[in-house]
């Protein structure tokens, strides 16, 4: 009854397109599995059946959640789509729960069902070596160090940060992200040959022209998402053939706009929160490299590919949450069903690479990154500490030396004013 108060109130006609059709689609459902039962016979390959049976499983599992499953805060282009990924993730998180119960060996193995040509192991490509720029000794080409690296992540890494900027929707906390990954990639690169790059590579190429590029052209895109009147109006209703074809093009556009204001220092919950936002982030990145290696998975195999749509989905829907769940805690008691699923995949999938190949990821850190690192961790919790404990303190102190200046001499101030120091540290 809601979401038809919702349609009606934005123009939309409320037709058949956005009725939930349980009715219909159990009744389909049922065809299907009848004409399976009783009149198709089944083929004597168990494991041909095995993985018909497992899809067959997963579809009627997306047919229930389309239909029932609870509907979350978009809805355009229609509800059932975001429905549908929602229990996209609920299948992948499954499958990362079996694949981390497996042994290594079976664990590999058992992608080759998925496709033969995986269980290989395969050599990781090194992105480092020759780092010059322009190379004088190659006279046919002293550009080729650039063009060796022009390949297919060029444009992955330009519209991978494009996307993200769009559910992000803050321009520091992108940037800081694509920052700190490059600093992981330095870090992580005695680990994954895949992270030794050049200098002019992680710097130039992927934080400012690739990276810095998609940031500015998501920036420039949420601007005009945030001054696009919201104002919609039934596409039957709409007189000429162009507004139509206008009308079924914004379809694909957000319902209303909601600009996220992250705030990280206003208090502690915040600030906390954003640093688990970013630290999720870098780790959902790390995962797609550490999968592929554990897993034994190309660069350019599908399921890769499948798996950062999967997150283009899903992450705008996550974040959303997120931040509906930190900025008004009062109204949204608990977290995002999209949120706590994605925070589950992410976690999953460190798991794996953990099991899978625990010397990888246990060789020793040089000792100057560590010292780095060290560093870093004991800037934010020093700056932490001043924000959110020191800086309020002194607030109180002189709020209570003006009060006490009045009736008490100074002495007598500074002994009561240290005692409430101290208890006010000590709760």
């Amino acid at each position: 009854k809601s979401q038809f108060n919702r349609f009606l109130s934005s123009g939309t006609v409320y037709t058949d397109l956005w009725r939930a059709h349980t009715v219909t689609v159990l009744f389909i459902l049922t065809c299907v599995l009848v004409y399976v039962t009783l009149l198709e016979e089944t083929p004597q390959d168990t494991t041909y059946n095995t993985k018909r049976g497992i899809v067959a499983s997963i579809l009627v599992f997306l047919c229930f959640g389309v239909t029932q499953a609870k509907d979350g805060p978009f809805t355009r282009p229609h509800p059932a789509y975001w429905r549908f990924w929602l229990c996209v993730s609920v299948v992948y998180e499954l499958f990362l729960i079996f694949v981390l119960f497996q042994t290594v060996r079976d664990g590999r193995q058992f992608m080759k069902y998925i496709d033969p040509k995986l269980g290989v192991a395969l050599p990781e490509r090194d992105y480092g070596g020759n780092c010059l720029i322009y190379d004088p000794g190659n006279t046919t080409d002293p550009w080729h160090n650039i063009w060796d690296k022009m390949d297919g992540f060029v444009p992955a890494h330009f519209l991978g940060w494009y996307i993200k900027t769009l559910v992000i929707r803050d321009w520091w906390m992108c940037m800081i992200i694509s920052v700190m990954f490059e600093f992981l990639e330095y870090s992580l690169e005695h680990q994954l040959p895949n992270f030794s790059e050049c200098w002019w590579d992680h710097w130039i190429m992927d934080v400012l022209v690739c990276n810095g590029l998609g940031i500015y052209a998501g920036m420039k895109t949420l601007g005009w998402l945030s001054m696009k009147p919201y104002q919609w109006q039934g596409l039957w209703n709409i007189p000429t053939y162009k507004g139509k074809i206008k009308r079924m093009a914004f379809q694909f556009t957000p319902y209303s706009w909601v600009k996220f204001e992250w705030k990280p220092a206003s208090n502690l919950r915040r600030w906390l929160a954003v640093l688990g936002i970013i630290f999720m982030f870098l780790l959902a990145e790390l995962n797609t490299f550490y999968l592929k290696f554990v897993l034994w998975m190309p660069p350019e195999h599908y399921l890769v590919l499948l798996r950062l749509v999967f997150f283009v989905n899903v992450g705008g829907v996550a974040m959303r949450e997120i931040y509906d769940f930190m900025d008004d805690p009062k109204f949204y008691r608990k977290l995002g069903q999209q949120a706590w699923l994605v925070a589950a995949i992410t976690v999953t999938e460190f798991l794996i690479v953990v099991k899978y190949d625990p010397r990888t990821i246990m060789l020793p850190i040089p000792f100057f990154v560590t010292q780095c690192w060290f560093l870093g961790i004991v800037l934010i919790l020093s700056w932490t500490l001043w924000r959110f404990f020191i800086r309020n303190n002194d607030k109180k102190v002189y709020e209570l030396e003006s009060f006490w200046s009045l009736l008490l001499p100074v002495p007598c101030r500074r002994a009561l004013v240290t005692l409430n120091i101290l208890i006010h540290l000590l709760n």
